[in-house]
């Protein structure tokens, strides 16, 4: 079993290789690049912890490209293996980021309280969680929950300094997902408007913690990790805006990809040596990789069954129950993703199954919507990634995290369609 989950690790790694090639190259390659991924779900498949939302949107999507075969409506199978592949192309890319990115476990003897340490902590959270994903909020969680557990002022620290990420950073696979169900977005603008949100999330939660007397800010217990790595993201987002200037032809999500693992590639090797990296990198591809299988799995799938329903929408002729996507739609759409989220219906499964059926609405204002409902459900919604990682590594109850963060993200939620109703009005929708 072992052999066969290296193996998968290695299979991932070509699916990223090809998907990278075949996208400067030769794009009929892509369905090979897919298929590599898809060989590596189904090795890992009985590793998983969670099959039953994975076997159930099988199932269902079976049954309705059956349903779609039958009344002769277009499957393109090419999507259904592919359209996925470039959010999974950056989740993979990110993931090497880690070999070069992660801080240093610095040792402290005590840590330090108050409210500058619940400014540098929150900040520490989201910006090294923009560039090394959930592994910067469990490295500096550990160090809190080796002095004692976890209390509701750190848990609200975590939860939404690391979700408030997904309004805005380009390394995040909320923002891989709009960028794949809505290419035509302006960076710039979403840049912008998750910038600005992500702010006020912090003022929001940090008035909430110092007005409110339980949360006992002055006793705070942080971890603000050492700045000196910040250079390495700021590299990357140079790249890529850079790059991007002067071939804006080129998707984003490739650029960041593509430089992740070149800067990886370039830079490991100065810091460990050349022998200790080969080691790292080649470790990295068999052992790491392979773990990353809840979300191969949930992407893969969750596509493959957007599609299919897309597929039977398309089919059906059926129009947009609305004749402009403004500000208002968007409002709507949003407090549906919310609501889903909190049954437990990942935020990607609900764009893959609306991504393709809203293609013809304005993109940027589509992707802002994507954002912040990714955002603002990661945070609150007991079935999410984040809050399910909590849960299991640091004995913190579900119930409580969405008892602290559920009026946050009803605040996030108005401020949100403020934002929404300015950038229709910018847009002129």
């Amino acid at each position: 079993m072992a052999l066969l989950s290296k193996l998968s690790g290695i299979f991932i790694f070509l699916s990223f290789l090809l998907t990278i090639y075949a996208y400067f190259f030769n794009n009929n390659l892509l369905i090979i690049s897919g298929l590599f991924a898809w060989i590596s779900l189904l090795i890992l498949f009985s590793g998983l912890k969670s099959k039953k939302i994975i076997i159930i949107l099988f199932i269902l999507s079976f049954f309705a490209f059956v349903f779609s075969y039958f009344n002769d409506y277009k499957i393109d199978f090419i999507k259904v293996f592919t359209v996925n592949q470039y959010l999974l192309t950056l989740l993979i890319a990110v993931g090497f980021l880690r070999l070069i990115a992660s801080p240093k476990k610095e040792k402290i003897s005590e840590l330090p309280k108050g409210k500058k340490s619940f400014i540098k902590t929150y900040i520490s959270v989201h910006l090294f969680g923009s560039v090394i994903n959930l592994s910067s909020l469990i490295l500096v969680a550990d160090k809190m929950y080796k002095k004692a557990p976890l209390s509701a002022t750190q848990i609200v620290l975590l939860t939404r300094a690391f979700a408030s990420d997904a309004f805005w950073s380009p390394f995040f696979v909320a923002f891989a997902a709009a960028i794949t169900y809505a290419p035509k977005l302006n960076t710039f603008i979403i840049l912008l408007n998750g910038i600005i949100l992500a702010l006020l999330a912090f003022f929001i939660t940090y008035y909430e913690v110092l007005k409110n007397k339980k949360f006992n800010l002055d006793e705070f217990n942080g971890y603000p990790l050492s700045f000196e790595s910040l250079y390495l993201p700021f590299l990357l987002a140079l790249l890529v805006l850079f790059t991007n200037h002067f071939h804006p032809e080129i998707k984003v999500i490739v650029l960041i990809s593509s430089y992740s693992v070149l800067m990886t590639l370039l830079i490991l090797p100065v810091k460990k040596g050349v022998k200790d990296s080969f080691k790292k990198f080649n470790l990295h591809i068999i052992d790491e990789l392979p773990r990353m299988k809840g979300e191969l799995s949930l992407f893969l799938v969750a596509g493959m069954f957007g599609i299919s329903i897309s597929s039977i929408l398309i089919g059906m002729n059926l129009n947009l129950p609305f004749e402009v996507f403004d500000w208002q739609i968007a409002s709507i759409l949003l407090l549906i993703f919310i609501i889903f989220a909190f049954v437990g219906i990942h935020p990607i499964i609900t764009i893959a199954i609306i991504g393709d059926f809203l293609s013809g609405v304005n993109h940027t204002l589509l992707a802002v919507t994507f954002l912040m409902a990714w955002s603002i459900t990661v945070s609150t919604s007991p079935f999410s990634g984040l809050n399910l990682t909590i849960v299991a590594r640091y004995n913190f109850e579900a119930k409580e995290i969405f008892k602290l963060n559920i009026f946050y993200a009803a605040k996030m939620y108005l401020i949100s369609i403020f934002c929404l109703f300015i950038l229709s009005n910018y847009l002129k929708l």
